[in-house]
């Protein structure tokens, strides 16, 4: 997205006024979403980040809100997304740390503007830039994955305050469900001409999508994060327990699952996790969570496989429609993923489907 000198000018005066005015402000990369950060400086060498998230999309969904207009209000409506919502960082963020988590504290902000002045971890911390320059795969994986065990022994919160906003946090739900892995039956027939989508092959993908959707409605819910995964996770090994990972990009939280921030973890589209990291990150969550290990897989493969349709369709729209070609450099593995989590017999009924309409998943898997 664009930033011009109306929104250059808000940020200035926004800075002015809570006392940000004197620092130099330098921007990073730009977030996947519509947000951006900027580092500010102070003369004095303290340091701080720029949230600038602007109220540019769709608004989120509300609690109130029935199936059919959420169908006619957009993506994030249907997903359950915060839109990228400074007051749900903040209140999550908040609750976060009154738990013992590591999200970055909120020193100032405007929701009504989409700005925000937060906490800085530092610069070259995430676990993928770490373990890329040579830091302990299994030490950063375990340490995740105990930290996830703490989260979701939490007791779900319902509605949560941030920036003088409440914030509810609502279920990842069937709608939610159904249209995140629709994504893959959508989008995949059209970059790969050799998955071929009749209407018979729709209404026996709807019925075997449904049968998954089905079995995660029978499994205990978690406050899930959503996002949880090597790029958005921060080393600070200078802290203990669970606040040694430092949590980002967390305002789309949901009630949801374990399994489906565990599947995120260990099932990285963008950087392949070895086997040895992903069972000693299961190993780990286990031990700390005391939860059986045959149930927990099971939903790992059902929650893993309704996550890796949805993540293979999205692959696929921004290659076919946004003509975003990187993407291909994490199709196979995404693809990979998906085999193998269609491997368990909870989710037999989808890979018979997969092996008939699209049986490459499991030939380049």
């Amino acid at each position: 997205m664009g930033f011009d000198a109306d929104r250059d000018f808000q940020i200035e005066a926004f800075l002015a006024r809570e006392g940000w005015g004197d620092a130099r402000l330098a921007w990073l990369g730009q977030d996947a979403s519509t947000r951006r950060y900027g580092r500010l400086t102070r003369p004095s060498g303290e340091t701080a980040l720029l949230m600038d998230a602007p109220l540019v999309e769709d608004d989120p969904c509300t609690p109130a809100l029935t199936d059919a207009e959420r169908l006619a209000g957009g993506w994030n409506k249907q997903s359950r997304l915060a839109a990228s919502r400074v007051e749900a960082f903040a209140a999550i963020g908040g609750w976060l740390k009154a738990h013992g988590f590591s999200a970055p504290e909120i020193y100032t902000g405007d929701p009504a503007l989409g700005l925000a002045v937060i906490e800085d971890f530092g610069t070259l911390k995430e676990f993928a830039r770490l373990i890329e320059q040579g830091a302990d795969e299994m030490t950063l994986y375990t340490a995740a994955a105990s930290a996830l065990a703490d989260l979701h022994a939490q007791e779900r919160p319902a509605v949560l305050e941030g920036l003088g906003c409440e914030w509810p946090l609502l279920a990842f739900d069937d709608l939610a469900l159904r249209v995140n892995s629709d994504l893959f039956a959508d989008w995949l027939p059209r970059l790969d001409a050799r998955m071929k989508m009749t209407d018979a092959t729709r209404a026996r993908w709807e019925s075997e999508r449904d049968a998954l959707i089905d079995q995660a409605r029978t499994f205990p819910r978690e406050l899930t994060l959503r996002d949880y995964h090597a790029e958005n996770l921060i080393w600070l090994p200078e802290r203990e327990g669970r606040a040694r990972i430092g949590l980002l990009d967390f305002q789309d939280a949901v009630i949801g699952w374990d399994a489906w921030d565990m599947a995120m973890l260990v099932q990285d589209a963008r950087r392949e996790v070895t086997p040895e990291a992903q069972a000693g990150a299961i190993r780990a969550y286990l031990e700390r969570s005391g939860k059986a290990e045959e149930d927990f897989l099971e939903r790992l493969s059902v929650i893993g496989t309704l996550n890796a349709l949805r993540i293979t369709g999205i692959f696929s729209r921004l290659i076919h429609r946004d003509g975003k070609d990187r993407y291909n450099l994490f199709l196979p593995r995404q693809k990979k993923l998906l085999a193998r989590n269609l491997q368990h017999p909870a989710a037999a009924g989808m890979a018979a489907f997969v092996r008939d309409v699209a049986p490459f998943i499991f030939e380049e898997g």
